[in-house]
């Protein structure tokens, strides 16, 4: 009969390692992070309920049918009117604008990025795209007012000088890094089996792009446009100041216009008194702006949960 060389445990506890420090510090981190967690809920409750409290003010004095049907916005004129369809029809127009130039091209970019620029080149060129988010958006405004519109006038009959058609032009561009790169994260995380099956059966690169890529990035892709619309929509500096201040109902893009973000900075301007109805406008447009951003990012939220896949 052998024996171990190793002498017998008598007390295996002995040579546990003690974890009682690394569990503390554990729950200490995890505490930190989930109490910054609920900081930023409650921050965009905190929000919520401000636009809501405020704006009831507003809505005890002007009804909601009024808010939601009339064709008029002059809060600011002695004859005042509450037609939210106003600015809601501006800041669509100047989104749609601004969609038309950053989707399609923001998607091609990702595409050149990820499938058709060498990794050397892909070093550079999305860092040098994404250089364009740092853009201030005050000097998009000025770019698209002093450089952009004058362009566009000698070429275009009509344009006014604040316009929606450079505002959304411009704006479009601003948010173009943000497809861009969000997309091509999308389309780069697909794993390359895929790729690689596709090129076995006999497709083209452009086929497996187009057929197996894409709809494998979709959910990304998707949110990415989401995410788009919604800073649009929220843009402030450039439609403030290349689209003009026009609060009547129009769907020329020639012509100046009014967003809600660009009303929004009209009244904060102090344009009307602090405590009026006037003043009390801006909480109605900024719930009413909160509630489109809201069902926007929901909307992205059930379509990456609906449509995401998992590679394994």
């Amino acid at each position: 009969m052998t024996t171990s060389p190793f002498p017998k445990l008598v007390n295996a506890e002995v040579w546990q390692a003690n974890r009682t420090a690394s569990k503390w510090s554990q729950r200490i981190v995890v505490g930190i992070f989930g109490f910054f967690a609920i900081i930023s809920v409650l921050t965009t409750f905190g929000i919520f309920f401000t636009l809501v409290i405020d704006a009831a003010g507003f809505f005890q004095e002007v009804s909601l049918w009024q808010f939601l049907t009339d064709t008029r916005w002059t809060p600011l004129f002695f004859n005042k009117s509450f037609g939210i369809s106003v600015l809601i029809v501006s800041t669509l127009m100047t989104t749609a604008i601004a969609l038309c130039i950053a989707l399609p091209v923001g998607l091609l970019a990702a595409v050149c990025l990820s499938e058709y620029a060498p990794s050397k080149a892909r070093k550079w060129l999305k860092p040098s795209l994404e250089i364009l988010s740092g853009i201030p958006s005050v000097v998009f405004g000025y770019f698209a007012l002093l450089f952009v519109t004058p362009i566009l006038k000698s070429f275009i009959p009509g344009l006014q000088s604040f316009n929606a058609l450079s505002a959304g032009l411009v704006l479009g561009v601003s948010i173009l890094p943000l497809v861009a790169s969000l997309s091509e994260d999308a389309i780069y995380s697909v794993p390359d089996s895929l790729r690689q099956g596709s090129y076995g059966l006999g497709a083209t690169k452009r086929e497996t792009i187009i057929n197996v890529v894409l709809p494998a990035a979709l959910s990304g892709i998707v949110s990415s446009f989401i995410l788009a619309i919604s800073r649009a929509i929220g843009e402030t500096m450039i439609v403030t100041i290349a689209a003009g201040q026009s609060t009547t109902l129009n769907f020329n893009p020639l012509e100046s216009v009014s967003t809600m973000t660009a009303f929004i900075v009209q009244v904060s301007l102090g344009d009307a008194p602090a405590g009026g109805l006037a003043f009390k406008t801006i909480y109605a447009v900024g719930l009413t702006l909160f509630l489109i951003t809201l069902s926007l990012n929901i909307l992205s939220y059930w379509f990456v949960r609906r449509y995401r896949q998992k590679y394994e």
